[in-house]
């Protein structure tokens, strides 16, 4: 990836966030609040543990949800790794310049105050989420 893009989370895609999140709590893992967007109709929470790599887990609020797509096919599984970058719109062309295909242009993520995603795809990474590391000030 990218050296400037830092890490930031896995991302799992689940049809349980209770079911799924009980393993890793067992495991030592903090549990944060859960969110609703209502955006990519998904309820998201993350878990946390020291010097482990920060889980996120996406369950689908209904049957609109896209997130449904991955959970039929390859059942609960990680589905996405995020990067964290200081200009996600400089960075959102620069990925489809890199041969990315975008899903949709950066809107605002409620699970991470308001700060700005975006998701892209290539067959030979998967999915890839970008987060701005900073609040949009508009």
């Amino acid at each position: 990836m990218l050296k400037h893009f830092r890490f930031h989370h896995i991302g799992y895609a689940t049809d349980s966030i209770a079911a799924f999140s009980a393993e890793y709590i067992r495991g030592e893992y903090k549990m944060n609040e859960e969110f609703i967007d209502n955006i990519q109709r998904v309820k998201i929470c993350f878990l946390h543990k020291k010097d482990n790599p920060t889980i996120e887990l996406v369950e689908p609020l209904d049957e609109k949800s896209s997130i449904n797509k991955i959970i039929k096919k390859n059942g609960v599984c990680p589905y996405h790794i995020c990067y964290e970058t200081d200009d996600i719109n400089a960075d959102f062309d620069l990925m489809c310049q890199l041969g990315y295909t975008p899903l949709f242009r950066p809107v605002k993520a409620a699970a991470f105050e308001n700060r700005l995603i975006c998701y892209f795809y290539k067959k030979e990474i998967g999915f890839v989420e970008l987060l701005n590391s900073k609040m949009e000030v508009k």
